[in-house]
């Protein structure tokens, strides 16, 4: 499956197989099954529903990489009325949201950090007054440095400000010990871009080995750890080291991608974990959903076997 999910990253940018995608009957099924819609009142929907079950939510408003400040303004102004719509249905309580850097002007030619330090500064400003929070998501490794300088910047007025880290970059140890003091929240995962060798594990054991090592240090640490994986054996793990650490089962939480087993999301809340599913929405799906994809081998033959009987 590697090759094929290789390809997959690499026709991730392709605007005709994005075409082609959403014309396939099967297209509709499978992105509703990571994607619950693209409007605000579709995802508030989503919302709901994972809180009937006891489940807590991080919201995404799909798009990243922004050469255009028009379009990261845009961004700004889709939090805002989600934000709004959330706060009006009752559930901020429920609902965090999550942002990518870029898709605030990160890789504006000019201006680029200070462009997305202020919009991320309003949309935390508009999360505070719905009665909720904000992490910020971490990109391909070219950006971790600045993320975490303007995580940083952001947590001086918004000390509530989470962000994530990535346990297949070999620095994400040594960030996590960084990261790791009072009032921080860090959201653990093992990290889904194309990453070169040099600075990230590649074997899939490299992978699981260094997320154990960064989840202790989290675990042992004064911070909130959100333990994002969808991996038993990893679950299990994280469990027996809560405990051997001591940890209240309101210092932490597992987080887990809508649509990626669903039913363990059930299992754990129903057990008295704290559950958080990252739900995403917006237009800009197609990259979002090319990454889960590659990730499960049994959602990618579907997906290239419908490709190829596309006539």
């Amino acid at each position: 499956m590697r090759p094929l999910r290789d390809a997959l990253l690499l026709i991730a940018g392709s605007e005709r197989v994005r075409d082609l995608v959403t014309s396939l009957p099967v297209s509709g099924s499978v992105v509703r099954g990571y994607v619950p819609g693209e409007s605000a009142e579709e995802v508030v929907a989503a919302v709901a529903a994972l809180a009937e079950d006891g489940i807590d939510t991080t919201i995404d408003y799909l798009g990243e990489d922004t050469l255009d400040p028009e379009r990261a303004r845009a961004t700004v102004d889709a939090y805002r009325e989600m934000l709004a719509a959330l706060s009006a249905a009752g559930l901020a309580e429920r609902a965090e949201v999550s942002v990518k850097l870029t898709a605030l002007g990160l890789r504006l030619p000019e201006h680029g950090e200070q462009t997305a330090l202020a919009n991320a500064r309003a949309i935390c400003l508009a999360a505070r007054n719905a009665g909720t929070m904000v992490t910020v998501d971490m990109e391909d490794h070219t950006t971790t440095d600045v993320t975490i300088a303007l995580v940083r910047e952001l947590r001086q007025d918004f000390p509530e400000t989470g962000v994530v880290l990535q346990a297949y970059l070999r620095r994400t140890e040594a960030d996590c010990r960084r990261l790791s003091g009072a009032g921080s929240r860090v959201r653990l995962c093992k990290g889904a871009y194309d990453e070169p060798a040099d600075v990230a594990f590649t074997v899939p054991a490299e992978v699981d080995r260094s997320y154990v090592r960064c989840l202790k240090t989290l675990l042992a640490g004064q911070g909130y750890p959100m333990i994002a994986t969808h991996d038993p054996r990893l679950i299990r793990i994280a469990d027996a080291l809560a405990q051997r650490y001591g940890r209240r089962a309101e210092s932490y939480e597992f987080q887990m991608l809508y649509g990626v087993r669903p039913v363990e999301q059930r299992r754990l809340a129903e057990a008295g974990q704290r559950v958080r599913v990252y739900v995403p929405y917006g237009e800009e799906w197609y990259g979002y959903l090319v990454r889960r994809l590659a990730e499960r081998p049994r959602n990618l033959t579907l997906f290239v076997t419908s490709l190829i009987s596309k006539k």
